[in-house]
């Protein structure tokens, strides 16, 4: 071998242990310090987190050309609800934003958990019926015990479970 491939060799290899070595501290830094927390206004339409008991009783009352309110008893409103974990109580209300789960930052709903993948999961309506789907997530999704892959229906009463936090999705008239 030439004296120049040799020094190639020898600064590549040089070169990749020094992206080694910073790729370990970027890992170790995110592990210490955790989840940036972003604040969110509260006219973001994606983040509509309350209690289940104050979801509203009628949202979708219309006024009729009288001025009375008038039910479209059709109609029925989703919320997603985390009934384990960490952020137990949290409720989500579905609309035609798809929601994202997982760790990041950018997620709906943000898990601090190890378990969870920065983005995990993603729940979405595909011809009127919800869906929820792991998005090739580490430690997978299961859906009411099964472990998923791709996009399942997700139904009311069943249960998502993403590392420590269960969700359950839940209708109820509007």
């Amino acid at each position: 071998m030439s004296e120049l491939t040799l020094i190639a060799l020898r600064l590549g290899l040089v070169l990749a242990l020094w992206l080694f070595v910073v790729a370990v501290v970027l890992v170790l830094r995110n592990d210490l310090f955790g989840t940036t927390v972003v604040t969110r206004s509260s006219k973001d339409p994606r983040r509509d987190q309350r209690p289940a008991s104050s979801l509203p009783a009628d949202p979708t009352a219309r006024t009729g050309a009288d001025g009375t309110a008038r039910t479209d008893p059709e109609v029925t409103q989703a919320a997603m609800v985390v009934t384990a974990g960490p952020l137990r109580g949290t409720s989500l209300t579905l609309g035609s934003t798809p929601i994202l789960i997982g760790r990041a930052p950018e997620c709906t709903l943000v898990l601090d958990d190890d378990y969870a993948s920065n983005r995990h999961a993603r729940v979405f309506q595909r011809e009127g019926e919800w869906m929820v789907e792991d998005l090739g997530s580490t430690n997978g999704t299961l859906v009411s015990g099964r472990r998923i892959e791709g996009a399942v229906p997700f139904r009311p009463g069943a249960q998502v479970r993403i590392g420590r936090t269960e969700i359950e999705l839940r209708r109820g008239p509007r």
